[in-house]
């Protein structure tokens, strides 16, 4: 190979390189960008449907404050934990959203509360983050894959998956069994968008059908820190306990092809039992393993062995 021909292939290899290593650190400030303290809106209306007996369901609208915060910042992994304000001294912890680059493992929701580990090809994950999305305990939600782009001063990232009913229908509908997602998250001039194109479907071991179709907005905006004082010093109490239990799901999702959880026992769901645990932690002298010890046979508890 001549000399010329060889610097000319260096110098294409390192401007790749580079503007790759560019779009990774655009990437991860995009994703730090989420956290923070925010008023949120939530607004979603059902807009079709082929069956001409299905009547739609009145249009969601709520709002409230919720605070995001970075729990890990380390190179491909970013944690957010939510926390929603329900007074001016009540916070509950609400859910989170880990974000992995170029993950090779997704966990996949298939319905009546059960998820699969499907391993991705590299060609798959390359450049791509994975954003697993997890219940206030905790415990699986959904998990999609996507690419951040950044054009004319615009960032926005977009996936497709499938997951539980969302928590504002949960308890409400028996009609539909799995929402399938497309998710679009995008920066704004005052904090982030969550905007989704829903189908609502029903599943069975054979097909799926689609009930009606759903556009959701999450907005959320800056707003002044002063109104989070509490809930910061609570977050403190409480986080300790809920790093341990990250660490807990941790094991449990690397020791399971498939995972499946009941809804409840004796009338109680699992995040009642862990935030009883997370209260009392936050009140005696620290113990990582005796937690962890106590996290692990309550959620057994729950676990469907197949």
């Amino acid at each position: 190979m001549k000399k010329a021909t060889y610097l000319i292939i260096l110098l294409i290899t390192f401007q790749q390189t580079l503007k790759a290593q560019t779009k990774f650190d655009e990437d991860r400030k995009a994703i730090l960008s989420l956290g923070g303290f925010y008023k949120v809106t939530f607004d979603y209306a059902e807009t079709f449907t082929a069956d001409t007996g299905y009547k739609f369901y009145p249009r969601y609208h709520a709002s409230g404050y919720e605070m995001a915060v970075i729990e890990q910042d380390s190179k491909n992994k970013i944690v957010i934990q939510h926390l929603l304000l329900t007074g001016d001294s009540a916070v509950i912890k609400h859910w989170r959203e880990d974000w992995v680059y170029e993950e090779a493992q997704l966990l996949k929701f298939n319905k009546d509360n059960t998820w699969a580990n499907v391993r991705l090809n590299d060609a798959d994950v390359k450049g791509r983050w994975v954003q697993k999305v997890f219940q206030v305990d905790d415990g699986p939600r959904y998990e999609s894959i996507g690419t951040w782009v950044h054009v004319d001063g615009k960032h926005q990232w977009q996936s497709d998956c499938d997951s539980p009913l969302p928590r504002r229908e949960f308890t409400k509908r028996g009609d539909y069994n799995v929402l399938q997602r497309g998710n679009r998250i995008y920066l704004t001039p005052t904090g982030w968008m969550f905007e989704q194109d829903n189908k609502k479907v029903v599943r069975t071991d054979n097909s799926d059908r689609v009930l009606v179709r759903e556009k959701g907005y999450e907005e959320f905006t800056h707003v002044d820190t002063a109104k989070f004082a509490f809930a910061q010093s609570w977050w403190k109490k409480q986080q300790p306990y809920w790093t341990a239990v990250r660490q807990v799901w941790d094991e449990i999702y690397s020791g399971q092809t498939v995972l499946k959880l009941q809804g409840k026992i004796n009338g109680k769901p699992l995040y009642e039992k862990l935030f009883a645990l997370a209260d009392q932690s936050a009140k005696e002298k620290w113990d990582t393993e005796k937690n962890k010890k106590e996290t692990r046979k309550v959620i057994a508890d729950y676990l469907i062995r197949s």
